[in-house]
């Protein structure tokens, strides 16, 4: 007797079908802080304070600029970059604020979008 293998549709998360984004934020100290969000707009507001859920490290150092912004397709990979990005040293971070070092899995640049 042979037996009939299903195909499993599984729903994507609510979180799957969002882009992600690693960013980085320069404060008044010149200090970075990086950290990945769906939201770059809304995420911003939070480290300033203007809504609750902000970084600690971020409070009383406004002002707050987005000095990078990268999208990438899901959360694993947002996660990845924001390890990588994090171990990179202050040298290594103004290359890529400057565009002249990459990351090891794909992304694209919209920093653009969020600054003015």
């Amino acid at each position: 007797m042979e037996k009939l293998q299903q195909s499993i549709t599984v729903p994507l998360k609510k979180e799957d079908t969002k882009p992600w984004f690693v960013y980085l934020i320069e404060n008044r100290l010149g200090q970075l802080y990086t950290g990945i969000t769906t939201d770059p707009c809304r995420r911003i507001r939070q480290h300033r304070g203007d809504i609750g859920g902000g970084a600690k490290s971020l409070r009383g150092k406004a002002p707050l600029l987005f000095k990078k912004v990268l999208r990438v397709e899901n959360r694993a990979t947002a996660s990845s970059l924001e390890y990588e990005i994090k171990a990179l040293d202050r040298k290594q971070k103004e290359a890529l604020i400057a565009g002249t070092k990459t990351l090891s899995a794909p992304c694209s640049d919209v920093t653009s979008a969020f600054t003015g």
